[in-house]
């Protein structure tokens, strides 16, 4: 039988493509990109905002439309969630939740002897099968990211993550080790550590991300480079070791939602306005030019246009790179979805179109403060490079994809042209 498999989301979901992808192939399936000719789809579903549920939805019609004999079979973060809203749609034949995800070959073949039920979600906050995995790796071009954490122990009134993905779980060290001078070997100079809430590393094990950063450096990778941090996990020593370790990529994402001290008490987020500034300001005092970069919610219940001007002072204000503003999107189960205060779409639009334009303008200023630097830059499989600060800049070079490189950042008008 042919499997098709499609991913809807975030990198998370591509990590548990990969996995199943591995686990249909092992098993005798033949694996294939051919979507028009599959006998079995499995469509790894998003619900990180309703634009996810929406598309995850659009992909189960659009499968059935192509093969109406074929196995459906819905996976992932809106799997876990609402199963029987997926399970309730006539285009879907199997609903597999995150907790059952390596059990899906197990699970495809009782359907077709005909002895399962449609639904396969335990509560993912006991399921035992979900404490421990190795260190995953997901291959972009030329830049190996290794998944070595998952889940979220934090409940901010918005997310409805940590009940998709569950509580923290974390690689082991060694294996996280292992995997980065496997990588390195192999000829990777560059590696990104990701997870649903990286900061959380080693929660669950009584370690830290400081702790494994120590232990990676001594690697022979030449650039780590980290995904999404909070700032309220952030100590002393870990930004110590973020803005004086040259290994370190100078690219920071903090996650900042808010710049009001009134919205951000009720997303629940974990610190003031005040707080996140220090940290931001203490990295690019301690190691100027790094591309710190943001998360930005508009439309949050009760943000009125005082809350949403503070939010574009703090944007405006602090060295962000570049920023990505996200429209607020009601999560059932959630707390702020039981909050008044509405904000109309049309108002949510207009401010996430504000954003925008500001996110613009923050990638234009980050690029000319840093022409005429030379920095580390990685060569891209598709051209170009991208710059141990972020920036990407397309550069005809005579040198293999994955090397690593200086380069003379240019002119923006002469990257333009």
């Amino acid at each position: 039988m042919k499997v098709s498999l499609v991913t809807l989301g975030c990198r998370m979901n591509r990590f548990d493509t990969d996995f199943m992808r591995t686990l249909f192939s092992s098993s005798g399936y033949e694996v294939t990109e051919d979507f028009d000719h599959a006998d079995v789809y499995v469509i790894n579903t998003c619900t990180v905002t309703s634009g996810g549920d929406r598309s995850s939805r659009q992909a189960i019609y659009r499968a059935k439309r192509i093969n109406p004999s074929s196995i459906v079979i819905a996976t992932g973060c809106y799997a876990q969630v609402s199963p029987q809203d997926l399970a309730g749609l006539k285009e879907v034949d199997i609903v597999v939740g995150n907790t059952h995800k390596r059990e899906i070959v197990r699970i495809l073949e009782e359907h077709i002897a005909g002895k399962t039920t449609t639904v396969h979600v335990g509560n993912i906050f006991r399921e035992r099968d979900l404490r421990n995995f190795d260190a995953v790796t997901y291959f972009e071009g030329v830049r190996p990211f290794i998944k070595i954490q998952e889940g979220c122990n934090k409940f901010c009134s918005f997310c409805i993550i940590p009940f998709a993905r569950g509580k923290v779980r974390s690689a082991p060290p060694r294996k996280v080790i292992q995997e980065v001078d496997r990588l390195a070997q192999l000829g990777f100079k560059e590696i990104v550590l990701t997870g649903t809430q990286l900061s959380q590393y080693g929660w669950d094990l009584g370690t830290s991300l400081y702790e494994l950063l120590r232990s990676l450096i001594k690697t022979s990778v030449e650039i780590i480079r980290l995904s999404s941090l909070h700032i309220a996990e952030l100590d002393d020593r870990t930004l110590d070791l973020l803005t004086s370790e040259e290994k370190i990529a100078p690219h920071f994402h903090l996650s900042l939602q808010s710049g009001s001290n009134r919205i951000l008490r009720t997303m629940e987020r974990g610190y003031t306005m005040g707080e996140y500034t220090k940290v931001v300001e203490s990295i690019w005092t301690r190691r100027p030019y790094s591309a710190i970069g943001t998360d930005v919610i508009a439309g949050f219940p009760g943000e009125s246009e005082k809350d949403f001007r503070e939010t574009v002072r703090a944007v405006e204000e602090l060295p962000f790179a570049y920023l990505h503003p996200f429209p607020y999107s009601d999560r059932k189960g959630t707390k702020a979805s039981k909050l008044h205060g509405k904000i109309p779409p049309e108002v949510i639009k207009e401010r996430v179109g504000l954003l925008k334009d500001l996110d613009g303008k923050k990638r234009s200023w980050f690029w000319r403060i840093n022409e005429g630097r030379t920095v580390r830059a990685v060569v891209l499989k598709k051209g170009g490079v991208l710059t141990e600060n972020y920036i990407e800049i397309p550069v005809d070079l005579k040198a293999e994809p994955g090397s690593l490189v200086k380069i003379r950042i240019p002119e923006e008008e002469e990257n333009d042209s």
